[in-house]
């Protein structure tokens, strides 16, 4: 039967534990990119319009599941560098759910081990919807797909001009779009409020 026990655990898995193990997905393809010389990383977290910009982090209103990476270029661009990047998210999340793993089994964590058991799954989740070979509902494939097409031809074959990692400018023109357009919305909203109908 769920209880009010549940319902604390679906809120801590939903508001925390599955932003954080996104977070973490997301920043497997930013270590990966920075051995290649990454140009004009960013991490995006959330969505919507920008709540604030620190660094290469851009960080959005709407703080939820949704987090992506991007970049310009590469310095030491090719098949390998590409195949690490795809393959980041996958080997972070492995590592960190294998270490949190071992606290667990040597007796660490006790504590908190409900919370920690739940976080593995999680990020056990994560890596399988990674690492089996698939397309996404828009088409796309997912990091698998990707990493088997690079492996077994050199390259994608998938026939999707989008990169599946997009650039830095592109998403800044587009978050600038948007800031305008909301500013727009505001601005005809102030003058209908300052001209009441009579």
């Amino acid at each position: 039967m769920f209880g009010l026990s549940d319902l604390a655990s679906l809120i801590i898995s939903v508001f925390i534990i599955l932003p954080v193990v996104t977070f973490l997905r997301e920043s497997g393809y930013l270590i990966a990119s920075v051995i290649f010389g990454v140009k004009n990383p960013r991490l995006t977290i959330g969505s919507g319009p920008r709540f604030k910009k620190i660094g290469i982090f851009d960080i959005r209103k709407y703080y939820h599941l949704y987090s992506w990476f991007s970049f310009d270029s590469l310095k030491r661009d090719g098949k390998f560098a590409y195949i690490c990047i795809y393959a980041g998210p996958i080997l972070v999340n492995l590592v960190v759910a294998f270490a949190i793993n071992a606290l667990l089994a040597n007796g660490f964590l006790e504590d908190y081990r409900i919370f920690w058991e739940r976080f593995i799954f999680y990020v056990f989740y994560y890596v399988l919807l990674d690492i089996v070979p698939m397309f996404t509902l828009n088409g796309k494939p997912n990091n698998g797909m990707i990493l088997y097409e690079m492996l077994r031809y050199g390259k994608r074959i998938d026939y999707n001009n989008d990169p599946f990692i997009p650039a830095t400018t592109d998403v800044e023109e587009e978050v600038q779009e948007q800031m305008e357009k909301i500013e727009e919305m505001i601005e005809e909203e102030n003058k209908s409020d300052s001209h009441p109908r009579s």
